[in-house]
């Protein structure tokens, strides 16, 4: 039971992923206007600035999402 939760959880976030890799490169070619992720470049650039200027705690949490995402 626990094994499917975590095998299904596993798969939703290599779906997410996906479609963040998916929405950036669709950014970088097409524009800004992603028609299914508006904004994935300025969201996710916010999210870099945030981590940036949050420092040490930016950098640990930076390291513990690489972790989990590995």
């Amino acid at each position: 039971m626990m094994e499917n939760a975590k095998r299904l959880i596993s798969d939703f976030t290599s779906i997410g992923v996906a479609l963040i890799a998916l929405g950036v490169v669709l950014g970088v070619v097409i524009g800004t206007d992603v028609s299914f992720v508006p904004n994935v470049l300025e969201n996710l650039m916010g999210a870099v600035a945030m981590l940036g200027d949050a420092g040490l705690v930016g950098i640990i949490v930076l390291l513990i999402v690489m972790e989990l995402l590995r």
